[in-house]
């Protein structure tokens, strides 16, 4: 029984210890390449949208007269309900009329 308590006290110690002279991984992120297309609506798009993936991730959405408005505000209405975008009901409809227009 001693042992055990021996040993679980000296592997949590050894832990600790390591844990408090961890040197912290640094990395370093490729350069952005893509770029938002120009248009109007542009600033409010490029703000809200890059705050969680980059202007490629819209680049790679289906293309074509069947993906515009309707498509772009599903798209929207996802990020925020799904995946909690923090984008504000004044920004829905110009990132919509943006995306429907460029992309």
């Amino acid at each position: 029984m001693r042992y055990r308590i021996l040993l679980a006290l000296t592997v949590t110690a050894s832990l600790g210890f390591a844990a408090a002279f961890a040197a912290p991984v640094g990395y370093q992120l490729p350069e952005e390449t893509a770029a938002f297309k120009p248009g109007a609506g542009l600033e409010v798009a490029q703000g809200n949208c890059t705050a969680c993936h980059s202007a490629d991730y819209i680049r790679t959405q289906p293309r074509g007269e069947k993906f515009k408005k309707d498509f772009w505000a599903a798209e929207v209405t996802k990020m925020i309900k799904v995946y909690g975008a923090p984008i504000d009901d004044a920004d829905v409809g110009k990132i919509v009329d943006y995306l429907a227009a460029n992309y």
